[in-house]
């Protein structure tokens, strides 16, 4: 078989013998390298081998700078200007499916994050923490890092700033207005605004209601990709634990909500 193998596929092929046909293709498929790639590649088109063709595919694109130095590669470009096309579109779909996973994994991560920002957002404003707190709630004693959230150091340094800042009335403060969206976004996904003790949620739920046009596409997108995120992490514990998080139905409505809405 391995003397004979590309001889004995193409045999198979011509003369209908099946087993003797996946046979080859199994141990051709464990004996390709660069060099011999290239021809394994055009048998596989000839004998109508799908698996042995996807798996040259992918071995060229993970070593062309290795194949394009190969003779088999110069006759391919003088000779089979059609392969060498279908080569080369392969490689560059197999790149762009890489970029867009790449990419995909980043906005997730970044949505999942934002996610967090608005449980411990919750968090501080419901129960308080090392030095923020609701108004009517002395903060926690424990003046350590919190243990709920990686977080909440930070944001709870964007609350005090927020507070304090004399710019934020004429917008010109970037951290205010990333607190400001932030709070936004809360209230956006937000499903109890009368009970929610997370400032200035109410007011953006009237300033939404009482805006005919709503939010804007690129900003439904972001609210529903939060939501959405928050959804998966939530889905990742324990049952025990989701059953105590009864937001996680209230999550899946409201995400029903957004897919029947009008845009």
């Amino acid at each position: 078989m391995e003397k004979y193998g590309i001889h004995l596929l193409a045999l198979s092929h011509v003369y209908l013998v099946p087993q003797l046909k996946q046979r080859c293709t199994r141990e051709l498929s464990r004996r390709l390298n660069t060099e011999n790639v290239l021809d394994v590649l055009q048998l596989a088109r000839l004998c109508d081998a799908p698996d042995l063709y996807l798996k040259c595919m992918k071995m060229l694109s993970c070593n062309f700078k290795a194949v394009e130095h190969t003779e088999g590669w110069k006759f391919l470009q003088n000779h089979d200007p059609r392969l060498e096309l279908e080569i080369l579109q392969f490689i560059d779909e197999a790149e762009m499916r890489i970029k867009r996973t790449r990419r995909n994994r980043e906005e997730q991560k970044m949505y999942l994050q934002l996610s967090e920002a608005m449980d411990c957002l919750e968090h501080i404003c419901t129960e308080g923490c090392t030095s923020v707190g609701p108004c009517d709630m002395d903060p926690s004693k424990n003046k350590g890092p919190c243990s709920k959230f990686s977080t909440c150091h930070g944001l709870q340094l964007l609350i005090k700033h927020f507070a304090a800042c004399k710019k934020r009335v004429n917008g010109g403060c970037l951290r205010c207005k990333r607190m400001w969206q932030l709070f936004q976004l809360h209230s956006s996904i937000c499903d109890k605004p009368e009970q929610c003790r997370v400032p200035l949620c109410r007011q953006f739920k009237l300033k939404v209601q009482q805006n005919k046009r709503g939010d804007d596409a690129r900003w439904r997108l972001l609210v529903r990709k939060v939501a959405s995120a928050k959804l998966i992490s939530s889905l990742s514990l324990p049952k025990r634990k989701r059953e105590d998080k009864p937001w996680i139905a209230q999550m899946k409505t409201y995400l029903e909500y957004m897919d029947t809405s009008p845009k």
